[in-house]
């Protein structure tokens, strides 16, 4: 860190300066004045906070000195981002999108089907969740490469989370109830929180956390499809490690050789075109249309040879026709609603947190900017609308959007064109799937899901932050062994923990000065510094506040016991003075200004000066309005560290 900037925060015209240029200066060192920021009213800081913490990118900048025409235009394309590129496109640009649409088709029919069955809810849901929701994006959303659709995480956690008090089986039309209850409430949250610009909620699901939780998720995901790969007819609900192993033993009589047989032959095809498209990127078709592939050999397969007579079960009866309207089904009273209100959450944060992270990685790839707050809006609306037209949460699906990417996609266009797609086989093509067997869907899923296994990630973690790795390991091993939900509350409190024990317990230096040079380092890492005779010179590397004001004062305690020692281990000349530098305080409190107080007291006590340098102009600020800086005097606060020392030691060598 260094210190010696030569700066002070919001240097002021107004005559505040609390320290002026002394006669007793270093030849060649000059001292400049430490100043207070212009005075604001408490209005004008307000304003400015909270235009800090809410409008950090500035939306309404683009409004500026702009006539009320031009205005009304820049309001819609801000709030329809489709109004930014529908009047420049063309020919060129929609044969790109109809590819890159039907290509993701091909992909999103198939995951469709197998996203709903892992929800526990009729496949046909997971059609209608690729067609509604797309549409509505393509007009709100920012993203010119987001596939949306219905997803693993979010399909995994809303099927546990609900089938955990409502049986899917037991009772078939409260759990839809529920589940378009809480498709409702996801998108009433994602859309309230980019309204209210609080996206940094979903920042508590830090990177380590969502590694664990889908590396968790993945392997939970699969082991649940060895009762499709299996042929298993009764099967545990359970989403933990230990029951489903336990299930796949406990039933070895329900295996069917044949559906082993069907259902491992298309993983194993699958998985060799998942592979294929990961070593040569120009083949990404491959791993594209290979579930839909799979759908129609299997089916064919199953027909021809009339299999379901040998324990193969098939989907069956799928309803053709347009998504039916579901807003009757909203419940917004009973005893289940808070299951529908936490269900919801939960599955909203998830999927919000996959759609912004797939969003904005494409959109780094392609040089243009993502706007989060939009995103969640555009996300939230397209759930809402979606609980009433038979949906559940979708959001933007990375496999989808790399397969969208990969094909040329140039706008939202594609989106559009998949949904075209969609709504034909709702139309017409809908009898074909009755003897899709079970089997297949499995398949899918499992080679959907086995791409969230990022070991690698994992293993950086663990290399470069062993807290990381914790709420990682946290988060993987109570999906496993816990619950879904619960597995991934562990993980939270863990990444809370860690800002917790940052704050708290911050980090603090001891510094030196670097040979031929005003600079001032940490003596542990670099070896050029050394001691300064008489100074102890400290660094502070957080706010200061009452959560940490404790911690702080012991170890600066600490470091002047651990100082003396070695100046009487060493023989050297008496500490006389304590610099603390302030440059990385950006933040203080009453608490932090108690502790400065009790601070210089103590040392004044033991005959130490105590000296401030570089404090930024909000610490000037409250430090001045305590009237704390009254009782440091003139050599009491500096610009820098190396200003600080020269002072100070030109001073003790003028005094007799």
């Amino acid at each position: 860190m260094g210190v010696n900037s030569n700066r002070a925060e919001d240097f002021s015209s107004q005559d505040t300066t609390l320290r002026i240029t002394t006669e007793s200066v270093m030849p060649g060192m000059e001292i400049h004045k430490v100043c207070l920021p212009p005075k604001k009213t408490t209005l004008q800081k307000l304003k400015q906070r909270l235009g800090e913490i809410f409008f950090p990118d500035d939306p309404l900048h683009r409004f500026k000195n702009r006539t009320w025409c031009k205005k009304l235009l820049l309001g819609l394309q801000f709030l329809f981002p489709i109004f930014q590129w529908g009047p420049e496109y063309n020919l060129k640009l929609l044969r790109s999108d109809i590819i890159s649409g039907l290509t993701i088709a091909s992909l999103a029919i198939p995951q469709g089907i197998s996203y709903a069955k892992l929800a526990n809810l009729p496949p046909i849901l997971g059609l209608y969740s690729s067609f509604v929701p797309p549409l509505i994006y393509s007009i709100l959303g920012s993203s010119r490469h987001l596939g949306v659709g219905p997803v693993s995480i979010a399909s995994l956690v809303m099927g546990s989370m609900l089938s955990e008090t409502v049986s899917p089986h037991d009772e078939p039309i409260l759990y839809l109830k529920l589940a378009f209850t809480a498709t409702f409430f996801a998108g009433l949250f994602q859309a309230s929180l980019g309204f209210l610009r609080l996206g940094f909620v979903i920042d508590f699901l830090s990177k380590a956390t969502l590694v664990g939780f889908m590396a968790g998720a993945a392997v939970i995901v699969s082991l649940q499809q060895l009762k499709g790969l299996l042929g298993i007819v009764h099967f545990t609900t359970k989403m933990q490690f230990i029951p489903v192993i336990s299930s796949v033993f406990k039933h070895r009589d329900e295996w069917s050789w044949q559906t082993i047989v069907v259902g491992f032959s298309f993983l194993v095809f699958l998985l060799t075109s998942r592979h294929i498209s990961m070593k040569r990127p120009k083949l990404f078709w491959v791993s594209a249309a290979a579930p839909l592939t799979s759908v129609i050999l299997s089916t064919l397969l199953v027909f021809c040879l009339k299999l379901k007579s040998h324990k193969i079960s098939v989907i069956g009866y799928l309803p053709k026709g347009l998504n039916p309207p579901s807003a009757n089904m909203l419940s917004f009273s009973g005893p289940d609603l808070a299951l529908a209100i936490k269900t919801g959450i939960v599955t909203g944060i998830l999927s919000l947190t996959e759609g912004i992270a797939v969003g904005r990685t494409f959109a780094a790839l392609k040089n243009y900017q993502v706007d989060g707050n939009k995103e969640m809006m555009a996300i939230g609306l397209m759930n809402m609308a979606g609980s009433c037209s038979s949906c559940y949460v979708t959001t933007g699906s990375f496999s989808r959007s790399a397969v969208n990417y990969n094909a040329g996609a140039q706008t939202a266009v594609s989106n559009i064109i998949m949904s075209t797609a969609v709504l034909v086989t709702l139309l017409f093509l809908m009898p074909l799937f009755y003897y899709t067997p079970n089997v297949i869907l499995g398949a899918i899923i499992i080679t959907a899901v086995i791409g969230l296994i990022d070991y690698q990630a994992a293993y950086r973690l663990w290399k470069v932050d062993k807290l990381d790795f914790l709420a990682c390991a946290c988060s993987f091993f109570g999906v496993l062994f816990i619950s879904v939900p619960l597995g991934l509350g562990i993980a939270v409190v863990v990444s809370v923990f860690k800002i917790l024990l940052h704050v708290t317990r911050p980090n603090t230096l001891i510094m030196g000065n670097i040979r031929g040079t005003n600079t001032y380092q940490c003596l542990g890492r670099y070896k050029e510094a050394s001691r300064v005779p008489s100074f102890l010179i400290l660094a502070i590397e957080s706010p200061i506040y009452f959560a940490n004001s404790t911690y702080l004062q012991e170890r600066i305690l600490r470091w002047i016991r651990e100082e003396e020692d070695w100046i009487k281990a060493n023989n050297e000349g008496t500490l006389k003075c304590v610099i603390l530098d302030m440059t990385a305080v950006t933040a203080i409190d009453t608490s932090g200004i108690d502790l400065v107080r009790e601070l210089r007291k103590m040392l004044e006590k033991r005959s130490f000066q105590l000296v401030l340098a570089n404090p930024v102009g909000s610490v000037m600020e409250k430090l001045h309005q305590s009237k704390t800086l009254d009782s440091f005097g003139l050599n009491g606060i500096y610009l820098t560290v190396g200003e600080a020392v020269a002072d100070i030691s030109a001073l003790w060598k003028s005094q007799p």
